[in-house]
């Protein structure tokens, strides 16, 4: 992940050399967000697919707020009974669950087109996101033990993001948008 994060950064250091001068009045808000992408949670001990949507109003000068809503869902695997006892006693039984989580809260975006001289088809940001995960596990119906699989992790939810967008026309773009915990690339939808 961090070979692709420093890939990524130089790539866009490129971009950013190639474009002409952006126009200093231009506008960030008044865009949804929709993308699909990659996610690490500690607990889970591996990446997960996840999807995002947000939708972005200015609030000052290339700084954008945005409400934002993703979402994941995995399948794994608990043992309930004697550990130090063989998978064949009655005593030691494996049981499935699902959960799934729907991170919910306000991302910042600050742009820095104007700093780097991007061309009018790039936008270039750096950005932060709180807000609070929903969670709901679902376990066979025989299971009885101990639900709380994930007793360490946290209900709130914090992520730093790079990225950037191309603008394919005025109305549309694709983003990358490289994080702490969920990269995600996509629509964007400018109105």
């Amino acid at each position: 992940m961090k070979t692709f994060i420093i890939t990524s950064a130089m790539f866009i250091s490129v971009l950013v050399t190639d474009c002409t001068a952006q126009t200093t009045n231009e506008q960030y808000g008044k865009t949804l967000n929709i993308g699909a992408g990659i996610g690490y949670y500690g607990y889970v001990g591996h990446s997960l697919p996840v999807f995002t949507v947000n939708y972005e109003f200015d609030v000052a000068k290339n700084f954008t707020l945005a409400p934002f809503m993703g979402g994941y869902s995995y399948q794994n695997y608990y043992y309930w009974g004697n550990p130090n006892k063989p998978n064949w006693d009655p005593s030691y039984h494996q049981y499935s669950y699902r959960e799934t989580a729907i991170p919910i809260g306000l991302k910042g975006s600050y742009y820095f087109d104007q700093l780097l001289h991007a061309g009018s088809k790039w936008d270039f940001y750096g950005a932060a996101s709180l807000g609070f995960v929903i969670r709901n596990v679902v376990w066979e119906s025989d299971y009885y033990g101990d639900k709380n699989v994930y007793q360490t992790s946290s209900p709130f939810y914090l992520d730093l993001h790079i990225g950037t967008e191309y603008h394919i026309n005025q109305k549309t773009g694709l983003f990358l948008d490289l994080s702490t915990g969920v990269s995600t690339f996509g629509l964007a939808v400018h109105f």
